[in-house]
C-alpha cells in the first residue's frame, strides 16, 4: 500500500479516512501533508500514481480503468473497514469520481462526502470539451492547452525539472480524458452529500451538473485566488475546517 498511498500521520483510532487525489502533475506532497493538519477522527492517505516520486520508474498509467483498479484492488479492504470521504482537485476530479463510480457499482460502498474541486462536474458541456481536446506533444502548446482547463503552471527554472513536469502532467491529462460518464445510465449513482469548491480568480467551470449526481445535498463554495487557491493557507485552512466539520456531521 506504501506504493500507491501516502499517509504522513498514521491515526489508527480515526473514525473516517480522507482519500484525496492530486491534480495532473500533482504528487503527495502538497495533500498527504493535510494528514498534520486535521484533527484525531480523520486519517489521510493521498494517492500516488505511476512515474513520480517513489514510482518514477514505473511506466504511466494507459488509462483510466488501470488506474481505478488499482486503487480499489489496493485499497478495498481499508475501505470496507470505516467510512471514507474523497477530495479531488482539478482533473484528480475524474479520477476520484471514477473510483467512486466503481466502488458503488460493484461492492455498493460509497463516500460519506465527495469534496471537488476546480473542475467540470462530468454530466457537463465542459467536460466533454476537455475529453476531446487535442492535446500537443510540444511543452509550450500543451501548456497553452492546460491555462485553457484552468491549471495555470509555475514552472521551475531548472529545464531538467520543467520537462518531466510536463510530461507527468501531458500523461494525467491523457488518463483523465478516457473516464467515460453515462449520466443517463447511471440515474443518480451518489446518495452522499457533494461540496464543490473553486478559485475566485479560476476560469469559469460548469459546476450545476453536481447537483444531478446525488440524492444528498450539493453545496458549493467560491474561496479567493486561481486554480491553485487551495495551497494558500488561508484557504486550506477553512478547507481543513469545512471538511472536518461536514465528515464529524456526517451519520459515520
Amino acid at each position: 500500500m506504501e506504493k500507491l498511498v501516502a499517509c504522513v500521520q498514521k491515526r489508527p483510532g480515526a473514525l473516517c479516512r480522507l482519500i484525496c487525489f492530486p491534480w495532473a502533475g500533482g504528487g503527495t506532497s502538497q495533500l498527504a501533508q493535510w494528514g498534520k493538519l486535521f484533527s484525531d477522527s480523520i486519517e489521510v492517505f493521498c494517492i500516488r500514481l505511476p512515474g513520480r516520486e517513489t514510482r518514477l520508474e514505473e511506466p504511466f498509467a494507459k488509462d483510466m480503468t488501470s488506474v481505478v483498479n488499482e486503487v480499489t484492488s489496493v485499497l478495498l479492504k481499508e475501505l470496507k473497514e470505516k467510512p471514507f470521504a474523497f477530495f479531488a482537485h482539478g482533473l484528480g476530479t475524474y479520477m476520484s469520481l471514477a473510483v467512486a463510480l466503481h466502488l458503488k457499482e460493484k461492492y455498493g460502498l460509497e463516500p460519506v462526502h465527495l469534496f471537488m474541486s476546480a473542475a467540470h462536474a462530468p454530466n457537463s458541456a465542459g467536460h466533454l470539451a476537455l475529453k476531446s481536446m487535442a492535446l500537443s506533444d510540444e511543452d509550450n502548446e500543451f501548456l497553452e492547452c492546460m491555462e485553457v482547463v484552468g491549471g495555470s503552471y509555475e514552472l521551475p527554472h531548472n529545464e531538467d525539472v520543467r520537462k518531466n513536469m510536463v510530461l507527468v502532467s501531458r500523461e494525467d491529462t491523457r488518463v483523465f480524458q478516457t473516464f467515460s460518464f453515462e449520466k443517463a445510465e447511471m440515474n443518480i449513482p451518489f446518495s452522499c452529500d457533494v461540496t464543490y469548491f473553486c478559485g475566485s480568480d479560476d476560469k469559469i467551470y460548469d459546476v450545476q451538473g453536481w447537483r444531478e449526481l446525488t440524492s444528498g445535498d450539493a453545496s458549493f463554495y467560491e474561496l479567493p485566488g486561481h486554480h491553485f487557491y487551495l495551497l494558500k493557507p488561508s484557504n486550506e485552512s477553512f478547507l481543513i475546517k469545512h471538511i472536518t466539520r461536514c465528515i464529524e456531521n456526517a451519520d459515520l
